[in-house]
């Protein structure tokens, strides 16, 4: 049984046999009210890989949803560009992958900070009409919207799926902000880019994956869409396929 298997939704720092350490280093990024289990499963295939995978909390997220609602994507990225920096410090090349918003941060890392490499699941660049109307104003009425299940076709890896107990609009609001940060500037992301995204995807659309592999300023560019899994793909039933596909890309940089 794997970790992500175990239910570990801690930080985690893996570092490969030394044999096999290939001298890269990847900075695995969660989701908006995620935690790092859920970028755990490719974490362990680039490990075997020769690749040092490091997963950490993604700013505002420990300490629970009223502590994120305080908490500005500004400060999603500064915290990632540090651990990105911490990195690069101690290996040759650096990478980076992302779930949702873990891939908008990975991307708007990628248009400012030197980056090997990077692979994005899920990323959503647009939310689907009226949340973004919407959101602005029924965040003074409702601040926390309370999570019924995360967005997995595989009902056994979505009942054991941990994550914040609810979702602060304040956060919904940062998210939108931080997309209006990054699609202007794909054609600045010039680093090779693995885009996966789950066809049953109901909270990032998939068209957006397809309009990200166009828009993207790489030479280097792959998609891969998941038949059979929702948003956290990572996790879901294409999980494996993704984790493999995923380690692949990266070790051939």
């Amino acid at each position: 049984m794997s970790a992500a298997e175990r239910i570990v939704p801690e930080p985690f720092d893996l570092q490969p046999e030394r044999e096999r350490a290939t001298g890269a280093a990847a900075l695995c990024l969660h989701g908006l009210t995620g935690t790092p289990y859920e970028v755990r499963p490719v974490a362990d295939a680039l490990v075997a890989r020769g690749v040092r995978a490091r997963g950490i909390w993604m700013a505002g997220h420990e300490a629970g949803h009223e502590v994120l609602a305080r908490t500005s994507h500004g400060e999603w990225v500064e915290a990632a560009r540090v651990e990105l920096e911490r990195l690069r410090a101690e290996h040759d090349r650096v990478f980076l992958v992302g779930v949702s918003m873990g891939g908008l941060v990975s991307l708007r890392l990628a248009q400012t900070e030197q980056v090997d490499a990077l692979v994005v699941v899920g990323t959503p660049l647009v939310l689907a009409p009226p949340v973004p109307q919407l959101v602005p104003l029924l965040r003074h009425l409702m601040p926390f919207r309370p999570k019924r299940g995360s967005d997995l076709q595989d009902p056994v890896a979505r009942a054991r799926h941990p994550g914040l107990e609810a979702m602060p609009l304040a956060s919904v609001v940062e998210l939108i902000a931080l997309q209006a940060r990054v699609i202007p500037a794909l054609p600045e992301v010039r680093a090779p880019i693995l885009i996966a995204h789950g066809r049953r995807d109901r909270t990032a659309r998939p068209r957006d994956a397809a309009r990200l592999h166009a828009e993207v300023g790489s030479t280097e560019k792959e998609l891969f869409l998941l038949e059979r899994s929702g948003h956290v793909a990572t996790v879901d039933y294409d999980g494996a396929a993704l984790s493999r596909a995923a380690a692949d890309f990266l070790a051939r940089r």
